[in-house]
């Protein structure tokens, strides 16, 4: 008998329909509620810092525009890739913002006796002159960008009383060697060194 109720109650049991649990919206939209205003704090904050490090570097003055085609000369490299970004030389983490100089972007390089010249698409172009040339070097990383060893083509030149460092990665990085060798040569007034790759680069994808 008393199994019998045991397993009477156990059906019972079993038999009564099961309350479903009950979804919490209210905190579950003030959990993203917050979330979205935490999210839109960060980037607010990050603009404040684009702006507050673009005020402080106000005395840059701004980079040369390239020339126009006829007036460009002769080209001795080309290539295409990214622009990276460019900071103070010797400190790979100090952005320069200023005059379009933080904004990533595509690029298409044109080395002439000239100087060098950057064509970027969406972005603003510049033009770093023979002379305000100090060197270039591979290296891995720039303003927060960090890549293989030698996956980056860093130029070193004048804007003012500043030195720079420009990073650039093409869409075939092999090619970073021979720009290296040259814009090095064109720095330290080594015409024979610069005479001897007289090659141009013809851009490729990376596989």
């Amino acid at each position: 008998m008393i199994a019998q109720s045991l397993a009477s109650l156990a059906a019972g049991a079993a038999a009564e329909p099961r309350s479903q649990e009950v979804t919490d919206w209210a905190a579950r939209i003030g959990w993203v509620v917050g979330l979205a205003l935490f999210v839109a704090l960060l980037y607010w904050l990050m603009r404040q810092g684009w702006k507050w490090r673009g005020t402080l570097q106000g005395d840059l003055p701004e980079p040369e525009s390239p020339p126009a085609p006829e007036e460009a000369g002769e080209t001795l490299l080309h290539a295409a890739g990214r622009y990276h970004g460019s900071t103070t030389a010797g400190q790979w983490l100090d952005r320069i913002v200023a005059h379009g100089l933080g904004t990533r972007s595509r690029a298409e390089l044109a080395l002439t006796a000239q100087g060098l010249h950057v064509v970027r698409p969406g972005a603003r172009d510049f033009f770093i002159p023979a002379g305000r040339l100090r060197g270039a070097r591979l290296d891995k990383g720039i303003a927060g960008k960090v890549l293989t060893e030698g996956g980056l083509l860093v130029i070193t030149w004048q804007l003012g009383d500043r030195r720079l460092d420009s990073g650039f990665r093409f869409d075939t990085a092999a090619g970073h060697r021979a720009w290296a060798d040259r814009i090095s040569a064109m720095a330290s007034g080594d015409s024979g060194v610069a005479g001897r790759h007289h090659t141009a680069v013809t851009p490729e994808r990376d596989t």
